[in-house]
């Protein structure tokens, strides 16, 4: 094993909990949410304790007795997957709400910090929280490793502001082929800590995992083959506009469960759906989202796609490109403690004007899209034109892609090589 990947979430991690009594991680299995609490942890010298729900009798405690689980294992404290106990929460509202009280009498009792819970399950684990522990914790989302993670790089928020990209570390550059076998290795954890795992051997037994344990624990799933079908029907189709139907006429399955089974795949951290930007500046768009799964790399193998050069060649090189481009700039975000949603979208309309993404940030857009090409010409910023109608301040935009060096498309635009993302 080698040293810890250091996250770039920590920094906001690190300002919430001295700020909330209550932590919250979600993220979806393996994207290192157990690992990051350690080496907090680890920090504080084993001054935090840990305890998971994944023991059976741990969690039969906490289900049955959650009084007495919080009275023997003291804060502060970590409990890992605690979505299997979710009665835990109205528990610990209170002795939350009993150390504030204790605080106003001696200012020196500490009153944040004092629980830090993590849960894969991020609708339900959401909804539980929200309405427990409103006002008294701190939400933060992790994704599988960034690229600038990886490569031990200091990560911001991205925004394609010209003089921001300038002052930009860059990431290695990597030729084309390079580029994919990054994209189809993703972006786990393990497949960077473990040198000794092979990626299709990790995505084999991840995806086995995650609906023997997830999948079976949310919903009833009676056939698990026509489970999987659906699963890598979605992943076919990473980083297109999302059309239900489609999908469940592929696999036999009607609307309501493919729309059922979709939302878990959401809820579990394993795709992302994009917005399509509208207003009321706006009509004519199109309302579906575009869907993303959250690691290339599983979204390649459940795709069918085993090496890099057979994928660099393929109809799906184009998608899966802008997949890992989009999620890098998801994961950006959220290592801000930034929801991400509120922030990032996607424009069509009825005539045809497409933009990969859209950044609306401090009330200015920020028009983004992404091509695999060295020198994508001033066509493909002709729809940026759009963005007037949005009601907003519009700032630079750009073009993602394989060039080597920021250049200017015009006044307002810049090719931006990738290596900045």
């Amino acid at each position: 094993m080698s040293d810890y990947i250091e996250r770039s979430i920590e920094e906001r991690l690190n300002k919430l909990a001295k700020a909330f009594p209550v932590i919250m991680i979600t993220g979806s299995r393996q994207v290192g949410k157990t690992t990051l609490l350690n080496n907090i942890r680890k920090q504080e010298k084993g001054k935090i304790n840990y305890i998971s729900l994944d023991n059976l009798s741990i969690r039969a405690l906490a289900i049955e007795e959650p009084e007495i689980f919080l009275e023997r294992y003291k804060p502060p404290l970590i409990i890992d997957e605690f979505q299997y106990a979710p009665k835990l929460l109205s528990y610990i509202k209170i002795i939350v709400d009993e150390k504030r009280q204790e605080h106003l009498e001696n200012k020196e009792l500490e009153t944040s910090g004092l629980y830090y819970l993590t849960g894969s399950q991020v609708f339900h684990t959401m909804k539980n929280v929200s309405e427990s522990l409103a006002g008294r914790v701190g939400i933060l989302e992790l994704y599988p490793l960034s690229n600038r993670e990886i490569e031990k790089k200091k990560d911001k928020m991205f925004l394609p502001i010209y003089e921001e990209l300038e002052k930009r570390e860059k990431t290695n550059r990597l030729e084309v082929d390079k580029l994919y076998e990054k994209i189809l290795k993703g972006s786990y954890p393990e497949l960077y800590s473990n040198p000794n795992i092979e990626p299709k051997d990790f995505f084999e037994t991840y995806i086995k995992t995650y609906i023997e344990r997830d999948i079976r624990e949310l919903i009833n799933v009676k056939d698990e083959t026509k489970f999987l079908k659906f699963i890598e029907s979605i992943a076919v189709r990473t980083g297109q506009e999302l059309n239900i139907n489609d999908i469940s006429n592929s696999i036999e399955i009607n609307n309501m469960t493919a729309q059922n089974w979709l939302s878990i795949l959401v809820s579990t951290g394993l795709v992302y759906l994009l917005q399509p930007y509208s207003n009321n500046n706006v009509s004519r768009i199109v309302k579906r989202p575009k869907i993303y799964f959250m690691d290339t790399g599983l979204a390649c193998f459940l795709a069918g796609y085993m090496d890099s050069i057979t994928l660099e060649r393929s109809a799906f090189n184009g998608a899966i490109l802008e997949t890992y481009v989009v999620t890098e700039i998801i994961k950006s975000f959220s290592n801000q403690g930034l929801d991400s949603r509120k922030y990032l979208y996607y424009y069509r309309d009825n005539n045809g004007k497409e933009i990969d993404l859209i950044i609306i940030y401090n009330n200015k857009v920020y028009p983004l899209e992404i091509k695999k090409s060295y020198n994508p010409g001033k066509q493909a910023v002709k729809n940026f034109d759009v963005t007037q109608k949005l009601g907003m301040e519009i700032g630079n935009g750009g073009v993602i892609c394989l060039t080597k060096d920021i250049f200017p498309i015009d006044k307002d635009n810049n090719l931006i090589p990738i290596e900045l993302l």
